[in-house]
């Protein structure tokens, strides 16, 4: 038996194929070596910015230099340095007034007279009661001297001489009580002229030719008014926390809503040394000078106050506060770029910056704008101008 063999031909690849397989598969190494690199890089930066955006990012509020004095703005009233509401003081009719309101007076200036036709019957009446009493008291005396003269020749008691002495004493004494009256009534009179008790202008007048004038009376209206208008009392309630600070002498600058943007000038001349227990202030009061008459009284002012500030306040500004259950707080950074919350006391708020007089020292790092989740302990990272100016220049790359 025979067997026909095949020949069988092994056909080789060339070498330089199989280096370029080798090459390519080694390039694939490489590439995927580095992309693995490039995404644990990648992860490294996630984690990074992950972690860094679970700190929170706070800014810290700019050192304010204490001032040792801050300006208050508070309501004033003005008066006139003399006021007087003129009442009759005798009861009839007004016979004419010479002065209306506005007119300037001096001291005794006549501004109405009164018509007492009762009145000037009282005094006659007193003087014909004087009269008697004084032709009374003469015949007595000349009864007690002829009596005098009877007891020494014996003729009368001795009793009945004192008993005449002592009617003409009595008489005497009725002649001073008539003669008083006489003067009371002539007092009156003189109320019959009404006139300015000082200088000033006339600022009310109640009353016309033929009103009914009862004299003394409290519950109707004034005559006349009359106020001194060439000096004005400034009345200005401080609050109980500047109380301290209001010191004799001290100026003040006020304005009026009838002169905008002029400013006049008041000094302290006293206080009511005592704070008014439903308004929690004390009552100042201030001498403003009016010669050109351009203040009012019963005029409403702003009135600026130059305040003496203590010099263990600390100065921030009003966005640092944080309002919480525990009260009024402020966050400070600690040397361990931790939060540490502070109770504190807001001795003046000023609007945009308060006052601190309890819970904060001078060196302590504020925290400006905290946010609400920020808490006691928290870690977190201070951001600098430089960081939101990066933020911007990438938020304006993203938008391009």
């Amino acid at each position: 038996m025979s067997h026909n063999s095949a020949d069988v031909h092994v056909v080789r690849k060339p070498r330089h194929l199989k280096a370029i397989g080798i090459g390519s598969a080694l390039a694939a190494a490489l590439v995927v070596t580095a992309g693995l690199a490039a995404r644990r890089h990648q992860h490294q930066e996630l984690v990074q910015w992950t972690d860094a955006q679970l700190v929170p990012s706070v800014r810290l509020a700019p050192a304010m230099d204490p001032a040792s004095t801050h300006a208050i703005t508070l309501p004033g009233h003005l008066e006139a340095w003399n006021s007087a509401p003129i009442h009759a003081r005798v009861s009839g009719y007004l016979k004419a007034w010479y002065k209306d309101i506005g007119a300037k007076v001096k001291a005794g200036d006549v501004l109405a007279v009164i018509d007492t036709p009762e009145l000037d019957q009282q005094l006659e009446q007193a003087k014909a009661v004087l009269g008697k009493a004084q032709a009374n008291a003469h015949l007595a005396d000349m009864t007690a001297q002829r009596w005098q003269h009877l007891l020494g020749s014996d003729s009368v008691s001795k009793q009945e001489a004192d008993e005449k002495a002592g009617d003409a004493a009595a008489a005497q004494a009725t002649v001073l009580a008539a003669r008083a009256d006489v003067d009371r009534l002539n007092a009156l009179e003189a109320f019959k002229k009404i006139v300015a008790p000082f200088d000033g202008v006339v600022t009310a007048r109640h009353t016309d030719v033929g009103d009914l004038i009862t004299a003394n009376s409290e519950s109707g209206p004034e005559l006349f008014t009359v106020a001194d208008t060439s000096r004005m009392r400034l009345y200005v309630p401080v609050p109980q926390v500047d109380a301290g600070s209001i010191k004799p002498g001290m100026k003040a600058t006020l304005t009026v809503p009838e002169w905008p943007g002029q400013d006049f000038t008041a000094t302290l001349i006293g206080n009511s040394e005592a704070i008014n227990p439903s308004s929690g202030s004390l009552l100042a009061q201030f001498e403003a000078d009016n010669k050109n008459g351009e203040l009012k009284p019963g005029d409403y002012s702003d009135v600026q106050l130059d305040i003496q500030v203590d010099p263990h306040r600390v100065t921030i500004p009003a966005t640092a506060l944080i309002f919480r259950s525990h009260g009024p707080q402020v966050a400070v950074l600690g040397a361990d770029a931790r939060v540490h919350l502070r109770k504190v006391h807001v001795a003046l708020d000023l609007g945009t910056t308060l006052q601190i007089d309890q819970g904060l020292n001078p060196a302590d790092r504020v925290i400006e704008n905290p946010p609400d989740s920020l808490m006691d302990g928290d870690q977190v990272r201070v951001q600098s101008d430089n960081d939101e100016n990066v933020a911007m220049e990438g938020g304006h790359a993203s938008a391009g």
